[in-house]
C-alpha cells in the first residue's frame, strides 16, 4: 500500500492510501472482476428456486422445516455463503458484489417461508392483523371501555396506523394478504440503518459486510414478523446512527445549522419509536444514556428530547395501561431470574423443540463469544468501534428491569446483536482498518484467511434454520384450520364467546371487538387439572355464564395441540381426551370440522 507523499504504482504523488485491498484499481477490465461472483451467486439462488418447488410442508414433525426442506435447499445456502466469503477475500472484486450476496441471503433466510406457506405464520402476526382490522372496522382508535384489554394496541396505534394505510393504498381486504413477506421486507428495511453504524467506525468492506451477514444469520429471535417491534427495531437502529454521524463531534455555527436539520428527523424518528411500541423506547434511552455518558457524543439534544417525548407520551396517551401494569412491573424490577425465564410460562418438550432450542441458544452464545473474541484480538477497535461496543452492552441491564411476558431475554439479545456481530466480524477476519488518520497511513499486514472462520461462518448460517423455522410446525396454520376459524366467527353473533386451549391458532383475535375469547390453559394449574379430570362438565361451566343472544364456542384446531405437546402444556392423550369427552357429551353440538380441528357450540339446555 502507497503512504501519503510516496510515488504511487501510477507515478503521482500524494495519493490517498486505501484502507480496503478492495480499493486497489483493478489489473484487468471492471467486468471481468465484477462477473467472477456471479456463478456462486446465481446457481444457489437456483438451488433455493428448485427446493421451492419440491419441498412439502403439508406434514411438519417436530422439527419443522428443518426436515422438510428439499436437501438442494442446504446445498443452495451452503455455496452462497463460500461464494461470499470467497468474494470479499478478493481483492478487485466490484463493491456491488457483497451487497448482492447479502439480499440473496435474506431470500434464502426471510422468504422461505412466505413462498413455501399458502398462509401466513405465528399467532400473533395473525393477531396484529385483527388489531389493524378493528382500526379499517372502528375508523377511530377506542379505550378499554370499549374493546378492554386489546385497547393497549390504540394506546400505541403507529405500526397499526401505517399497517391500516397502507392496506386502504393498496385495495387489499386485509394485512394477511401481504404480511406473510413482511420478515423479508424487515431484514432488507434494517440495511440501511446497520450500514450507517458499521461505516461510521470503519471503511473496511470486508469488517462491514461480514458483520452485516452475521447479523442476519444470528437475528433468530424472530421478532421480523408482522408486528410494531420490526419497525420499532429499525427506527431505534436509525436513531442511532443519526446520532453518531451526525452528534458525534462538536461543530462551527454552519455545521450547528446543519445540526438543526438532523434534530428535526432526529425527532420524527423518536416519535415514531414512541408511538409505535412500549419497550423499544427504553432499550433507546439507556443506548442514548451510555453513549452520552462515555462522550462518545456532545450534544444534550438526542437523549433529552427521546426522554421527554417518551415521558410526554406516557403520561397521556398510555397512561391507561401504565396504570394498570405498574404494580406487576414494580414487582419485576431486580428480579433477573424471572425476568430471563423462557418459553411463555412453558418448557420445549420433545426432541425437535429441544434440539431446536439448543441450536438457537448455540447460535447466539457463540456470536456473543465471537465479539468477545474480536475486541481482545482486534485492539485497534476498541476505541474506534467503542460505540458499537456499547450498543451491545447497554441493553443488559434491562435483563433487571422487566420479564416482559417472558421475553426479555430475547429483546435483550436482539438490541444487543448489531454491536456484537461487529465484533463477531472483526474476530473472523485479519487485520482490520478504521478511519482515523493514524490506522490509515499504518503498514498494512498481509492479510491471511485460513479456513477456520469460513467453517464458522457457514456453521452459523446453516444454525440460522433450525433456529428460525425449527418451530414451524407450532408457527404454520394451514388453509383449513383458517377455514374453521372463520367460519366460527362469522357465525357468531355479537357478544358471543369462542373457547380453546390456548391461543395457537389464526384469527384467534379476529372481530375482537364483538367477540370475546378465553383460553383455558392461560388459567392456573388447578382449573386445568379440573378439565382434565372432568371435561365436558367443567368447560360447559365456564362458558355458561355467556347471556343471550350471545353463544359460547369451543374450538379445538391443530395449531392448539402442537404448541400444547412441543411446549410441554398437555399432552396429545390428554388433549385428545378432553376433545373426546365434549363431543360425546350431550351439552355440547358439533357446528363446524375439517382436518385441521373442530368446533362445538354449547347448547342453549346446557347453561
Amino acid at each position: 500500500m502507497s503512504q501519503v507523499g510516496q510515488v504511487s504504482p501510477a507515478g503521482q504523488v500524494g495519493v490517498e492510501p486505501v484502507s480496503d485491498l478492495s480499493d486497489l484499481p483493478p489489473g484487468r477490465p471492471w467486468w471481468h472482476a465484477a462477473a467472477h461472483p456471479a456463478p456462486a451467486l446465481l446457481v444457489a439462488l437456483a438451488l433455493w428456486g428448485w427446493a421451492m418447488t419440491h419441498t412439502d410442508v403439508s406434514d411438519l414433525d417436530d422439527f419443522g422445516l428443518v426436515t422438510a426442506l428439499h436437501p438442494t435447499f442446504w446445498a443452495g445456502l451452503a455455496l452462497l455463503t463460500v461464494g461470499f466469503w470467497v468474494t470479499l477475500r478478493g481483492p478487485r472484486r466490484h463493491p456491488a458484489w457483497a451487497p448482492a450476496y447479502v439480499v440473496g441471503l435474506l431470500v434464502m433466510e426471510r422468504a422461505t417461508q412466505a413462498v413455501l406457506y399458502p398462509t401466513p405464520l405465528y399467532a400473533w402476526a395473525w393477531k396484529h392483523d385483527a388489531v389493524v382490522d378493528h382500526l379499517l372496522t372502528a375508523g377511530r382508535l377506542e379505550n378499554a371501555d370499549a374493546i378492554g384489554d386489546m385497547a393497549v394496541y390504540d394506546q400505541w396505534p403507529g405500526f397499526f396506523a401505517a399497517q391500516a394505510a397502507l392496506v386502504r393504498l393498496l385495495g387489499v381486504d386485509s394485512a394477511a394478504q401481504f404480511m406473510a413477506w413482511w420478515p423479508l421486507v424487515c431484514g432488507l428495511m434494517l440495511l440501511l440503518p446497520l450500514l450507517l453504524l458499521y461505516r461510521t467506525v470503519t471503511e473496511d468492506r470486508r469488517l462491514i459486510w461480514t458483520g452485516v451477514w452475521i447479523f442476519c444469520v444470528a437475528n433468530w429471535v424472530g421478532q421480523d414478523y408482522f408486528s410494531p417491534q420490526s419497525v420499532a427495531f429499525a427506527l431505534h437502529l436509525g436513531v442511532l446512527a443519526v446520532v453518531l454521524r451526525r452528534y458525534g463531534r462538536p461543530g462551527q455555527s454552519a455545521a450547528r445549522q446543519r445540526q438543526a436539520v438532523w434534530t428535526v428527523l432526529l425527532t420524527v424518528l423518536v416519535v415514531a419509536v414512541v408511538i409505535t411500541h412500549q419497550l423499544t423506547p427504553g432499550m433507546l434511552i439507556v443506548s442514548l444514556a451510555a453513549l452520552f455518558l462515555t462522550r462518545r457524543y456532545r450534544d444534550k439534544v438526542p437523549l433529552v428530547t427521546t426522554v421527554v417525548i417518551f415521558l410526554a407520551w406516557c403520561l397521556t396517551a398510555a397512561l391507561p395501561f401504565l396504570s394498570a401494569a405498574l404494580p406487576d412491573m414494580i414487582r419485576s424490577i431486580g428480579d433477573i431470574g424471572g425476568n430471563v425465564s423462557t418459553g411463555y410460562g412453558a418448557t420445549p418438550t420433545g426432541t425437535g423443540a429441544v434440539t431446536t432450542s439448543w441450536v438457537a441458544r448455540l447460535l447466539s452464545a457463540s456470536v456473543l463469544l465471537l465479539a468477545v473474541v474480536g475486541v481482545l484480538r482486534q485492539p485497534v477497535l476498541r476505541h474506534r468501534a467503542m460505540p458499537l461496543l456499547l450498543i451491545a452492552a447497554a441493553p443488559l441491564p434491562m435483563l433487571g428491569a422487566s420479564s416482559y411476558g417472558s421475553e426479555m431475554i430475547f429483546r435483550v439479545l436482539m438490541f444487543m446483536l448489531p454491536g456484537a456481530a461487529f465484533f463477531a466480524a472483526a474476530a473472523l477476519l485479519p487485520q482490520v482498518r478504521t478511519l482515523t488518520a493514524m490506522e490509515r497511513t499504518s503498514r498494512t499486514e498481509p492479510r491471511r484467511y485460513g479456513w477456520l472462520p469460513l467453517l464458522a461462518l457457514l456453521a452459523g448460517t446453516l444454525a440460522f434454520v433450525p433456529s428460525y423455522s425449527g418451530k414451524d410446525r407450532i408457527s404454520y396454520f394451514p388453509p383449513a384450520e383458517v377455514d374453521l376459524v372463520r367460519q366460527v366467527v362469522d357465525q357468531a353473533p355479537d357478544a358471543s364467546l369462542v373457547v380453546a386451549a390456548d391461543r395457537n391458532y389464526p384469527l384467534a383475535f379476529a372481530d375482537y371487538w364483538r367477540v370475546d375469547h378465553y383460553w383455558f390453559l392461560d388459567d392456573d394449574r388447578e382449573h386445568v387439572d379440573a378439565i382434565v379430570r372432568d371435561p365436558a362438565a367443567t368447560l360447559a361451566r365456564d362458558m355458561s355464564a355467556v347471556e343471550s343472544p350471545g353463544r359460547a364456542y369451543l374450538l379445538f384446531s391443530r395449531g392448539q395441540f402442537a404448541d400444547s405437546e412441543m411446549n410441554g402444556l398437555l399432552t396429545k392423550g390428554q388433549l385428545d381426551r378432553i376433545r373426546q369427552s365434549v363431543d360425546a357429551s350431550p351439552l355440547f353440538e358439533r357446528v363446524a370440522g375439517n382436518d385441521a380441528g373442530v368446533a362445538y357450540v354449547l347448547k342453549e339446555t346446557g347453561r
